[in-house]
């Protein structure tokens, strides 16, 4: 009884002291302060309404069913090679997703996302002319030509008759550095023109690349390059044995043509590192980065990769590069086991990537990001400009193709309906693999699955309204 009065008491106290807090802090309304919002514009929604069920409902509904429409890539998918399909980084469906594979170019989609990183998307490189311009603008001694490990530096006459299905775009002019240096006020070299490529080792090819693949697929690889090292606009005219020094020939020749003698020709050297007298820069990172996924351009990822290294102060090599792109993967929180890292083009059967990790890397990004955006857009643009034409997912999705013998892979993204962004990747190790006959059912069962999500209503279908 005793303690039934004490309840009683208590509560009537913390009653009377409520209506007292709400008293004191009641206050005459603002006339400044905005009418309340017209009721007859708030939620009509019930409360009890399926629409007000959460997004996850939504997503557990579609998954079900998406999954089972993605049962007929699976199925086509051979033992030895990988698939994995995610929704916004939560992996859906999957086979072999665990399994080391030859990557071929999506080995790309790795370098482009730690390039991004590691360097940034504003980052560019630069390449200089060093010398010291005495009376009447003559350079008494050396005029250097200084490598900054851009793989996009180009001439005009090259460009204009190259003969690749895919030639570089976003790419450096050689005649602009040329004409700067001439507004600068040269006007002779009594020297040479010494090209310097020291930002980089001379490892020009892969040693695991097989010598078919030198030159028409990748390599030469400097730090000091034009033209991607050939010595004409087509493969048959063959290829640079020392870039630097084709690199300073090449730039020796486009002064004279601008009436600036060049007194000793060309020569490959280390410099002192004297004045700047004119510089140039690449695109944008984020740029650079682009036309390697479009085009998948094998020197512009082997190029990156040594740039890793070199812009830490390290040495300029794959290796170095490589030990950077594990590092930055590990603290991703990329799953690693299995992974092997050989180059950074894809073009060496020493990578081994797993589906599991290229999603890790997508999941990272979007579909509008530096990265997604540099990607191929299905029967649009660069390697995918010839593939999935008149199929659901034309000019949808976006994906880097790989592609060696025995190798086809494929992983990308997919916006669907309703915000949600559809990751993939597929990578099938099969003999024939690279023919149609053989990956095309595989591409032709996604491009049908990846537009049946969602099947059912959309999170903004059910949301309140």
């Amino acid at each position: 009884m005793v303690t039934a009065c004490f309840c009683v008491v208590v509560t009537m106290v913390l009653l009377v002291a409520w209506q007292w807090a709400v008293a004191a802090t009641t206050v005459d309304a603002d006339p400044a302060i905005a009418a309340p919002a017209d009721p007859s514009a708030t939620l009509t929604t019930p409360m009890l309404s399926f629409r007000r069920a959460p997004g996850v409902l939504s997503r557990a509904i579609n998954t079900t069913a998406f999954r089972v429409q993605l049962s007929s890539v699976l199925d086509r998918v051979p033992e030895g090679s990988c698939v994995s399909v995610a929704i916004d980084g939560q992996v859906v469906s999957a086979k072999g997703s665990a399994t080391p594979v030859i990557p071929a170019s999506n080995m790309k989609l790795v370098v482009g996302a730690v390039a991004l990183e590691v360097l940034g998307p504003a980052y560019a490189f630069r390449t200089r002319v060093l010398g010291e311009i005495g009376d009447g603008g003559v350079v008494a001694g050396d005029l250097v030509l200084l490598g900054g490990g851009d793989p996009l530096l180009t001439t005009d006459v090259w460009l204009a008759g190259n003969s690749q299905t895919f030639p570089p775009t976003s790419t450096t002019r050689l005649e602009a550095l040329a004409d700067a240096v001439v507004a600068a006020g040269v006007t002779r070299v009594n020297g040479r023109v010494v090209g310097d490529a020291s930002r980089f080792d001379d490892e020009y090819y892969h040693p695991s690349w097989s010598t078919e693949l030198h030159g028409v697929e990748g390599g030469p690889i400097d730090a000091l390059m034009v033209d991607d090292g050939w010595l004409g606009t087509t493969p048959g005219a063959g290829f640079a044995t020392d870039p630097a020094f084709h690199a300073a020939d090449v730039f020796a020749d486009l002064l004279r043509a601008r009436g600036v003698p060049v007194a000793q020709g060309a020569a490959v050297g280390v410099s002192d590192f004297g004045t700047e007298i004119a510089g140039i820069d690449s695109q944008p990172l984020a740029t650079v980065v682009q036309e390697m996924l479009t085009t998948s351009d094998d020197n512009t990822a082997e190029a990156l990769v040594k740039e890793f290294a070199a812009s830490r102060g390290a040495d300029g090599t794959t290796a170095a590069g490589l030990d950077v792109v594990r590092s930055t993967l590990a603290g991703w929180g990329v799953p690693l086991d299995g992974v092997v890292l050989a180059d950074g083009s894809g073009l060496s059967r020493d990578n081994r990537l797993t589906c599991d990790a290229l999603i890790a890397v997508l999941a990272r990004g979007t579909v509008d990001d530096p990265l997604g955006a540099g990607l191929p857009v299905a029967a649009t643009s660069g390697t995918l400009t010839d593939q999935f034409t008149g199929s659901p997912v034309a000019g949808v999705l976006r994906a880097k193709t790989g592609s060696l013998n025995g190798v086809r892979a494929l992983s990308g993204y997919y916006p669907a309906v309703g915000g949600d962004t559809v990751e993939f990747a597929l990578v099938l190790n099969t003999p024939g693999a690279d023919d149609v006959s053989v990956y095309g059912s595989v591409w032709d069962a996604l491009a049908v699955s990846l537009p049946t999500y969602p099947s059912g209503a959309t999170t903004d279908q059910l949301a309140p309204r």
